[in-house]
């Protein structure tokens, strides 16, 4: 199985993983900071803002020509919410030089640049840019609104709003519409020099490489000014509920989005997580599963009938696209299927199937350097450490028993229902 060595290098923490599965190298930098509403519209911000310029490359056309030359490098940015952190990710793919005629010092030439676009990004004055400040901003607002406009992505963003009022989690993980307006090329700026002084930081780099030459070279090229990192750890939210929130919502839309919420009272670092994966693959995360072919399948009720897992803030999510008026029908089989849950109605083979598509999926998100990166983040999340193949041993382990006891902990918490305006409910 693979091998993450991790190493603390001038406040960074390398994870280097050496394998020759790939004829790429992939450097991934992952920057945590907790989800406030006070930082995470400039947070959401700020990568696009980074890959827009270096001090060396000083804007896209110039960054994007330098990663040709590179022999077609990538360069891609995300932002993605775990638990109630925001991280901000920034990911280079080059060619290893090892299979090329030439002897151009790839991996280094790709440090450096990652070094430029988080160190020393373009600047104007001794603050960002300001053209692309505003061309990333008018960006974000898209990014934003995109949200409004594809219904299904927008009932779970309601879901989420409603489920975990007054909590971090609630925030978008690309900030609000009202306050993009309000960030300048300065304040942008002065937020960028705390995030490098204060945020998490880990580099992941994946390839055929040699670890002593990836610590040289982080070394070399990754030093900062007075960081002084407290490790944030976030503890889960727990939420004593007393009464199911029924929140309906009207719109002009077609189909009815019936969005449900549940906490597990089980999070990634839990021992039971196993189970949980389990369960949702029974309950709702696959096509074999109970919602698909009763909600779906049998009756007939939903478009679409699916759950998933938030692992780190200990969420399941329900979500289905029905016609308005199969609102109660639709809410009665969902329950009737977390109840058969919990009391143990599935088969024995229901729990090897779903064993086997879990571990598929695993593999496959593996066989990829993203994919793999994903996964191991996970333990810093967490603060839990799990090697990839302890994963699926325990996952394999999984008993009809402890699935039905990780069932029995999961409470209804929110049902959110979308539509139309017709549509009498």
């Amino acid at each position: 199985m693979l091998k993450e060595k991790i190493t603390a290098v001038n406040g960074l923490n390398v994870h280097t993983i050496q394998t020759d599965k790939y004829k790429t190298n992939t450097l991934v930098l992952k920057m945590k900071a907790p989800l406030t509403k006070g930082t995470v519209t400039q947070r959401a911000l700020l990568p696009y803002v980074l890959q827009s310029g270096t001090n060396t490359h000083s804007n896209v056309t110039a960054l994007r020509s330098y990663l040709d030359e590179l022999y077609g490098a990538t360069l891609n940015v995300d932002l993605t919410k775990k638990g109630e952190h925001h991280i901000i990710t920034i990911r280079i793919d080059i060619a290893n030089e090892k299979f090329l005629k030439d002897s151009t010092p790839l991996l280094s030439k790709a440090v450096q640049l990652l070094s430029d676009i988080v160190l020393h990004p373009a600047l104007d004055q001794g603050e960002f840019v300001s053209k692309i400040v505003e061309q990333e901003k008018r960006a974000l607002k898209q990014r934003i609104q995109s949200v409004y406009d594809d219904k299904m992505r927008y009932a779970n963003l309601r879901l989420v709003e409603e489920m975990c009022k007054g909590e971090p989690y609630s925030l978008h993980v690309n900030g609000q519409l009202e306050d993009v307006d309000k960030i300048t090329s300065k304040s942008l700026y002065d937020y960028y020099k705390k995030a490098l002084q204060e945020d998490e930081l880990d580099l992941y780099i994946i390839g055929d490489v040699d670890e002593a030459e990836v610590l040289d070279l982080v070394k070399l090229h990754f030093q900062f000014e007075n960081r002084f990192v407290s490790r944030t750890h976030l503890p889960v939210t727990k939420k004593n509920i007393t009464k199911v929130n029924e929140v309906v919502e009207k719109q002009e839309v077609k189909q009815g989005k019936l969005n449900i919420g549940y906490r597990t009272n089980v999070t990634y670092s839990d021992d039971q997580y196993y189970a949980l994966q389990v369960f949702n693959g029974i309950f709702g995360g696959f096509s074999h599963s109970k919602l698909f072919i009763n909600v779906r399948e049998k009756a007939s009720l939903a478009y679409y009938a699916a759950s998933r897992l938030e692992s780190h803030k200990g969420l399941l999510m329900v979500m289905s696209g029905i016609e308005p008026n199969n609102y109660e029908k639709a809410v009665q089989i969902i329950n009737e299927q977390m109840a058969a849950m919990k009391k143990g109605t599935f088969t024995d083979e229901e729990i090897e199937q779903t064993k086997a598509v879990i571990r598929n999926q695993l593999l496959e998100t593996l066989d990829t350097p993203r994919g793999l990166v994903e996964v191991l983040y996970h333990n810093v999340v967490s603060e839990r450490k799990r090697q990839v193949d302890e994963w699926i041993a325990a996952m394999e382990k999984v008993t009809r028993e402890e699935i039905i006891d990780v069932a029995n902990q999961i409470e209804l918490d929110t049902i959110y229902f979308l539509t139309g305006m017709e549509g009498e409910k």
